[in-house]
């Protein structure tokens, strides 16, 4: 077999050869023997495109069943960040690849994304700059924006998975109540972290702020949903770096137009990116962001470390962490390709 070969995504480098993320690095694997190969751009990977790749690691790029190809060489698909809904699971499992993610490099960065959003919103920001810029006249507005105190006020969250429980961390200090629905996660953990397990109706009607922790599949795609945002109080935002489709825009973008909750801020959009037309972009009270709120340095960082493991452990004949397709470490065709590299 030759050199074990893992193809990067695209979206590594500019259209300058600058590479996108300067922190990210997976060059220590090249000392290892490892050859790296950039894959075309392309909105989904054919199979042609990823033969004689032992390994991917991918970005943006979306995987379907006939994104596998047939020679049977590849082992992994190394997702950055915690999103995976535009990979194919099952046919990573039938095709016996592992996919793994990268909890820990998006906990702490997604997480104080949240909470900057959560302090932009409540104090006003945008409003208060945009004051700011207009010089001596334009500043006696500043009396209309009153910011909106989070001591005792009440933070919901849809979904608390490691993300979710970060933030909720990042936000104690702050004296604030903490509900969340999420119907699988442990009641302990919750206890532990202070959150007091609700319905999906009163994180929505008793929240000041809520927010979404969830990822995106069947059960809660469009749970931000016309009978729940209408649920939300006047004075109440919503905040979204999920995933774009979790939300109904357009349902969100009528109550912020009718000024049924006070404002929204979106890190995610539906559909990605949104067209420079759409109408909720045009809104004063929605602060946006294009799906990066989160990405720093050390987020980066941290993602070249893990998949760098997961890529040296797929290499040496050991399952990765962090795999999402568990099923996958049992079967005898995923145990052959690692007993193979072992043998290497």
């Amino acid at each position: 077999m030759s050199a074990f070969r893992v193809g990067l995504s695209a979206d590594f480098t500019r259209a300058d050869g600058k590479p996108t993320f300067p922190s990210y690095d997976l060059t220590p694997l090249a000392r290892d023997g490892v050859e790296l190969i950039q894959l075309p751009r392309a909105g989904v990977l054919s199979a042609q495109q990823v033969a004689s790749c032992d390994a991917i690691v991918l970005l943006g790029e979306r995987m379907t069943a006939s994104s596998f190809p047939p020679d049977g060489r590849l082992a992994l698909v190394a997702r950055m960040g915690v999103g995976y809904d535009t990979i194919d699971t099952d046919a990573c499992t039938a095709a016996d690849v592992a996919l793994t993610i990268t909890p820990d490099a998006v906990r702490r960065p997604m997480a104080s994304a949240q909470v900057c959003f959560i302090l932009a919103l409540t104090h006003n920001l945008v409003a208060k700059d945009r004051i700011t810029r207009t010089g001596q006249l334009g500043w006696p507005a500043r009396l209309d924006y009153h910011g909106m105190g989070l001591v005792g006020r009440t933070v919901g969250s849809v979904g608390v998975g490691n993300i979710g429980a970060e933030m909720f961390k990042l936000l104690k200090p702050f004296d604030v109540r903490m509900i969340a629905y999420d119907p699988y996660a442990d009641p302990a953990r919750l206890a532990e972290l202070g959150v007091e397990a609700v319905s999906l109706e009163t994180v929505f009607g008793q929240s000041d702020v809520v927010t979404f922790n969830c990822p995106l599949n069947d059960e809660t795609r469009g749970i931000g949903s016309a009978s729940m945002i209408s649920r939300m109080k006047p004075t109440a935002y919503l905040v979204n770096t999920s995933r774009g489709p979790v939300v109904d825009q357009k349902v969100l973008y009528d109550a912020l137009v009718a000024r049924r909750i006070a404002g929204a801020a979106i890190d995610v959009f539906d559909p990605e990116p949104p067209s420079a037309d759409e109408a909720i972009l045009r809104l004063d009270s929605v602060l946006t962001a294009p799906h990066s709120l989160g990405w720093t340095d050390q987020m980066f960082a941290t993602m070249g470390d893990l998949n760098r493991g997961a890529i040296r452990d797929v290499m040496t004949g050991h399952a990765p962490a962090n795999v999402v397709n568990r099923a996958v470490l049992d079967r005898p065709g995923f145990k052959s390709k690692l007993a193979t590299r072992a043998r290497r």
